[in-house]
């Protein structure tokens, strides 16, 4: 024999004996002097990795569903499910061990008998063509390298390399595993551990993964190719390597039969068998582009909703909750379908979003999410306006939408619903400053007061408040504000549900101490001395656009807009989350008279009642159309008593035009001619219609008397005879330029 062949085996066979040595020595007898440093410290590892495994499971996948527990997304780093024993085929344990342990319920741990076997083998053939491993000591190593090591690169390099000392660890921790755990458990624990490809990771994942099964139905040969592939996963891979694979794979056949699970006309058969892989060969999507084009978008609220609740992204991928959710899919179905049908996925620079708000006065669930995009094709352009804390984003605002708050606080000031307000043709205000050197509307010159027109001269002078909340004069509601002070109107904003919204800069972000002094404070500090306000100019939500009407409908308690139901964590025990608590936001007598007063807006000359009778409705309800400046977005909020939703159709482009619609599909232009009772209201009445389709029709609430009429003692000033509101002057607002005086549209 070449003699230079002869010192690294007899180097094998004393490492060997030295292995079995300090196993004994460290088992069963008092250590050695000359091995007793050595032992000391790797007990110490010993036992403190043996503690980890028992009690730390490797990372598992979580599972998002909708409410109805089917599962929608798929949260994960491995793509990992715990698998009962019980639960994995019986074919899958037999082709395992036949081809990596046979003798696996034989040893404890480490099987003596196969390593003298492997090291007289390999000393007799000159080259390292056996291994002694045994799976429990194979579990081991894979434990250290994908989950204890797994973010760590070079402490997986370690529990890999070639030494004694790592093999010695591994004896050690086996010998422990196979004394506090049954081989039935130690099998389970390996199937669940073992990669099976690039992010697959278990017999589970595997088993959908390449066959489209579960591990429980694997067939012979389905279950002969996984277990061959453990051995090297990435060589074996069946799309790439089909012939290897299929060699190996009938390799454990042959083992399974030589060791009598197998009858050799069985053998046979399955020898002949194609590895009948799925096509494609696809593990579930990780993420939320997982989640699909209608419910993508939820999907990513939802996350944002748990990293608030303390969820670190980190534990979301690797904690194996099951998460299950408010999305209603048949909900979400339908408006998924209006957003489309009103304004094509495929529209160049017009986006259309929609929110659906369950009310309830101890939480407003979250049932629908959605756009006219889908999720994932243009992260750049769109998707990230749905990335926000706050839901869907529109930068232009809701126009008249926010009527609905200065209605709020003058109803709260002693105004009722039936209250006669005045609404002239222009109004220039002397509580407010903000405006031109000169005001149009009344031609008076060198002026800096606020100074407004109505969007056409076919308003009466005056009306009552639930006629001007349906047909929305802009001076009305200016004159308003004057009355209830503009600090109330805004505190009302955030009172209803747009708490994120208002605690964003006009840029629609948290502010910032840094960059342009406009965007360190939030629009409910820069919209405090702007008479705008009340028009609708601030960026906001579609989502907390919902939660508003859910809270008016709510008889005026506001709740957190939830996605979740239930946290199970990875053995089925609830998840507390912390969350804020519901409050009532305004006094409930308040509530219920701003329903009525906001009840006839798809009725008569409401500026929604086209679409509302061309969709065929004729239910109770509250709602409130808004367009903005230069037609840049419009928005449309209703809610009945069983359902609240919000729409926004906006300019999602770089390019700040006005929407056009018409003829087609809407489209950008200069001009823009789109208002909140088309688009929006449409996108609106198409989905409730189906959504309230099987349900009670259910009234709005009684309106106390005082909220009818008013309390008697609060009277809006007549500025249709006197041209100039009464009232303190204020400044105008340090932080930003004056507003155009140009007014937005009413509806």
């Amino acid at each position: 024999m070449d003699r230079t062949k002869i010192a690294p085996r007899l180097a094998e066979l004393a490492g060997l004996c030295v292995l079995a040595g300090v196993l004994l020595a460290g088992m069963l007898f008092p250590v050695t002097a000359t091995m007793g440093a050595l032992s000391n410290e790797l007990s110490d590892q010993v036992d403190a990795t043996l503690a980890q495994m028992l009690s730390t499971d490797p990372p598992l996948m979580t599972t998002v569903t909708d409410r109805n527990g089917t599962p929608i997304a798929h949260l994960y780093d491995q793509y990992r499910v715990r698998t009962p024993p019980e639960k994995i085929s019986p074919h899958m344990k037999d082709a395992l061990l036949a081809i990596e342990d046979h003798r696996f319920f034989d040893h404890h741990g480490v099987d003596w008998i196969a390593s003298a076997r492997a090291a007289a083998h390999n000393n007799a053939s000159g080259s390292v063509q056996q291994g002694a491993s045994t799976l429990t000591q194979q579990y081991v190593k894979n434990y250290l390298v994908h989950v204890l090591a797994r973010t760590d690169k070079s402490a997986q390099h370690a529990a890999q390399e070639q030494s004694m000392t790592r093999k010695l660890r591994e004896a050690r921790i086996a010998v422990g595993l196979e004394t506090a755990l049954s081989k039935d458990e130690i099998l389970a624990r390996y199937l669940d551990l073992v990669p099976f490809g690039s992010t697959i990771f278990g017999v589970t994942a595997a088993a959908q993964a390449y066959f489209g099964t579960t591990p429980d139905r694997l067939t012979v040969p389905q279950a002969a190719m996984l277990a061959g592939m453990v051995n090297s996963p990435t060589a074996l891979d069946p799309e790439k390597r089909p012939d290897k694979t299929f060699e190996r794979r009938n390799l454990v056949i042959d083992a399974m039969a030589a060791q009598g699970k197998l009858s050799e006309a069985d053998a046979a058969r399955h020898r002949f068998a194609p590895l009948g892989l799925a096509k494609p060969v696809r593990p579930l999507q990780t993420g939320c582009v997982g989640a699909g084009p209608s419910h993508g978008f939820f999907c990513s609220f939802l996350v944002g909703y748990l990293t608030e609740a303390g969820f670190g992204l980190e534990e979301l991928k690797t904690g194996g909750y099951r998460i299950e959710t408010t999305l209603d899919p048949q909900i979400t179905a339908h408006a998924k379908q209006a957003v489309e049908a009103q304004v094509p996925k495929n529209t160049p620079g017009v986006a259309n979003t929609m929110a659906v708000v369950r009310p309830g006065k101890d939480r407003h669930e979250v049932v629908a999410l959605v756009a006219n995009r889908d999720y994932g094709l243009k992260k750049e352009e769109f998707q990230t306006q749905f990335d926000l804390p706050s839901g869907v984003e529109n930068k232009f605002g809701t126009g008249s939408v926010y009527k609905i708050f200065t209605a709020a606080a003058a109803l709260q000031k002693g105004i009722g619903i039936d209250t006669v307000i005045p609404s002239p043709r222009t109004h220039t205000s002397r509580v407010f400053k903000g405006g031109a050197t000169s005001c149009p509307a009344t031609g008076e010159p060198n002026t800096y007061w606020y100074c407004l027109s109505n969007h056409n001269d076919r308003y009466p002078p005056q009306m009552p408040l639930r006629q001007a909340l349906a047909t929305s004069p802009n001076t009305a509601f200016v004159i308003l504000e004057e009355k209830t002070g503009l600090d109330a109107v805004v505190d009302m904003a955030s009172k209803l549900g747009m708490r994120k919204t208002m605690a964003t800069n006009i840029a629609g972000v948290r502010p910032s101490l840094h960059g342009n002094k406009d965007l360190r404070i939030s629009q409910a500090q820069y919209y405090s001395s702007n008479a705008s306000f009340t028009l609708g100019p601030a960026p906001s939500s579609t989502l907390e656009l919902a939660n508003v009407a859910a809270t008016i409908m709510s008889g005026g308690t506001w709740c957190e807009p939830t996605p979740v139901r239930r946290v199970l964590d990875r053995r089925g025990r609830p998840v507390q989350l912390a969350h804020r608590p519901c409050d009532q936001a305004v006094p409930e007598p308040v509530a219920r008279a701003l329903a009525a007063g906001l009840s006839e807006d798809s009725k008569g000359a409401g500026s929604s009642s086209a679409a509302a009778r061309k969709a065929g409705w004729t239910r109770p309800m509250m709602g409130k159309t808004g367009t903005t400046e230069e037609y840049k977005s419009a928005a449309y909020v209703g809610a009945t008593p069983d359902y609240a939703g919000a729409v926004q159709v906006f300019n999602d482009s770089t390019s700040p035009q006005g929407i056009c619609i018409g003829d087609g599909a809407p489209r950008l232009c200069p001009e823009g001619n789109i208002y909140g009772g088309t688009l929006p209201a449409a996108t609106w009445f198409d989905t409730m219609t189906k959504v309230h389709a099987d349900l009670p029709e259910r009234p709005l609430p009684e309106v106390e008397e005082r909220y009818r009429r008013g309390d008697g003692r609060t009277r809006v000033p007549d500025v249709s005879s006197t041209p100039l509101a009464a009232g303190r002057p204020q400044a105008p607002s340090a932080v930003v330029p004056p507003p155009p005086i140009a007014a937005p549209p009413a509806r």
